[in-house]
This record gives C-alpha cells, structure tokens and sequence, in this order.
C-alpha cells in the first residue's frame, strides 16, 4: 500500500440513501428506529436523519419504480436489549422475517415498512 492510499482518499461516508415511495413516511420509521427526529424540510419526496448530526446521515428519495428482489445492500444494527428492541422495531412497523444463531453471532433479519432488509444482532 502506497504512502497516499494509507493516508486516505479524503473521501468520506455522507449518506446512506434509500429510494423509496414515501421519502417522509420512511424517514419518520428510520427516525424512531435510530432515536432521532426527521430533519427539517423532510417531505413525501426528500427526507433526511442526521444530516447534520454526528455519524452517517440517511437519506430517502422518492422513486416512481417498486423495489423489486432482495436488497444487496442492508443495514447491520446491534444492541445489548435485544429482545425488548426486536419488539420495539416491529411495533414501529418493521417485520420480523428470519431468525438466526451461528458464526458465534445472534441476528434477526427484518423489512422495514417499505420491504427493505436489515438485520438486528445482539450484543453478547
């Protein structure tokens, strides 16, 4: 590795962006999920979390097509109150899909409102 590359590109994560139908109503689901509040100027096209907080902003953009297929992308969450949490999520309208216990790790494997996947591990 180059002495340039070791020191970085100067690129940094921005946004994680989910195309969406509702940009406001999934921002809101993302919101309570992370304990954050919608950014001002959120609407049924454009949204954000955390745009100018501390760690990666997520950002929701209307589309016109349906998502089709499974994500290639998804998002890995973790907590040490993994069950009160599991409930917590689907109470917010997330679905619960698969369950799993191996490579020494504990996950759920949930679709938030909209059927994107994200996974919720347990911190052991």
């Amino acid at each position: 590795m180059s002495a340039e590359s070791a020191a970085g590109s100067g690129i940094s994560l921005e946004h994680v962006t989910f195309d969406c139908a509702d940009a406001a109503g999934l921002a809101g689901f993302w919101a309570r999920v992370m304990g954050r509040e919608v950014d001002a100027g959120g609407n049924e096209y454009f949204a954000t979390v955390n745009k100018h907080g501390a760690g990666t902003a997520l950002m929701f953009l209307q589309v016109p097509e349906p998502r089709t297929g499974k994500n290639r992308l998804h998002l890995d969450l973790a907590t040490r109150n993994w069950s009160d949490e599991v409930d917590r999520l689907v109470g917010l309208g997330a679905k619960r899909l698969d369950e799993y216990d191996e490579y020494g790790a504990h996950w759920i494997t949930l679709a938030d409102p909209e059927g994107n996947l994200f996974d919720l591990a347990e911190i052991r």
